[in-house]
């Protein structure tokens, strides 16, 4: 069994979490921005297309945030074969003194999809989380109309905890706003089981 020095902390089989590279990513992300299905699912704000001189931008202001308030922390997820862009995840909404945080992660691409990239980038992210930044609990906010995503979090632990009614408007219609939780004991009780 690997003990806890050997394990990498961002490197995975399939992918490996890393920083925002300013020259190669504004141009991968900009792209995504024009797939609203992927903005819809990624994002609760009302979405809107960004060049990549405006990404770049972007990523400059999420740094500075970053650095003056230790919140969010961003990855970007990589293919290890190629060292391409496929997603992006962060540590959001980080509240140090309670040791709690929301989570949240994407693939860009739709050819990406259905590849464990997503299963693997939230394992690391997880443990990252929970053994290295102490959270005590994480959040993932889930629309209604995400039910792959609500599956995904389910099956890697996460109980729902909290349904906002018609939280969320969009196509011409109100929907909900699940909250999923996982606490730190929960996750280490499942990676005991599993021998991890």
């Amino acid at each position: 069994m690997e003990s806890l020095l050997e394990k990498t902390l961002f490197d995975g089989d399939l992918i490996r979490l890393g920083p925002i590279d300013h020259e190669k990513d504004p141009e991968v992300e900009s792209r995504w921005t024009h797939d609203s299905s992927f903005m819809r699912l990624m994002y609760l704000e009302p979405m809107r297309l960004r060049s990549a001189f405006e990404i770049k931008k972007q990523y400059e202001e999420l740094e500075k945030k970053a650095d003056e308030n230790r919140d969010p922390f961003p990855f970007r997820i990589r293919a290890k074969e190629d060292d391409r862009l496929i997603g992006l995840a962060e540590f959001h909404w980080i509240q140090w003194s309670n040791g709690a945080a929301g989570i949240r992660l994407g693939i860009g691409a739709a050819e990406d999809h259905r590849k464990g990239y997503g299963r693997e980038a939230l394992s690391l992210l997880l443990r990252f989380g929970f053994n290295e930044l102490n959270f005590h609990r994480i959040t993932a906010l889930i629309p209604e109309y995400n039910s792959a995503a609500l599956n995904f979090f389910r099956r890697a632990g996460f109980t729902p905890e909290i349904n906002r009614r018609q939280a969320i408007q969009r196509e011409g219609r109100s929907w909900d706003l699940y909250y999923y939780g996982l606490l730190a004991s929960e996750w280490r009780a499942r990676h005991e089981m599993k021998g991890d």
